[in-house]
């Protein structure tokens, strides 16, 4: 959300005692064209991050859930993204091979494989660099015997 984004307070939630939730309000959007785009209320969850050390900021439309779970859901969405990302460096997925879900589905189990073993091969081996350059160097001598064990 923007810094210059108007809204108003509609409701202060219980923030839970013992917790790192700062804030936990119910807001509507006030601006005319944000207000037409986002008619419903939206729920604002102050977090402070240990490993930050800073506040986050979460906007969630979900009522029900408590806003320890929001920012549990957050904090794993982060992880998600990062492991996709290495995921994406590492194992070059350049297009799928088919459209349906199944065979997404069969391409991504198998690039995840390659990089449980390729990890497993790093932390076995007595290489040093970093993984992407392990990976460079299976790739390029992929038919070429190499004892990496000793």
């Amino acid at each position: 959300m923007k810094n210059d984004t108007l809204y108003e307070d509609v409701k202060e939630q219980k923030i839970p005692k013992n917790s790192r939730i700062l804030k936990d309000e119910i807001i509507r959007l006030t601006k005319t064209n944000t207000n037409e785009r986002c008619p419903h209320p939206l729920r604002w969850i102050e977090v402070y991050s240990l490993e930050k050390d800073e506040i986050l900021v979460f906007l969630a439309n979900n009522m029900k859930w408590s806003a320890t779970t929001v920012a549990a859901i957050y904090k794993d969405r982060r992880y998600i993204e990062l492991f996709f990302k290495a995921l994406k460096q590492n194992l070059k997925i350049k297009a799928f091979v088919g459209t349906s879900a199944s065979v997404v589905k069969i391409q991504i189990l198998t690039a995840l494989i390659a990089m449980v073993i390729q990890k497993y091969v790093q932390l076995s081996s007595k290489f040093a660099g970093p993984l992407s350059n392990l990976v460079a160097l299976l790739l390029t001598n992929l038919f070429t015997y190499r004892d990496i064990w000793t």
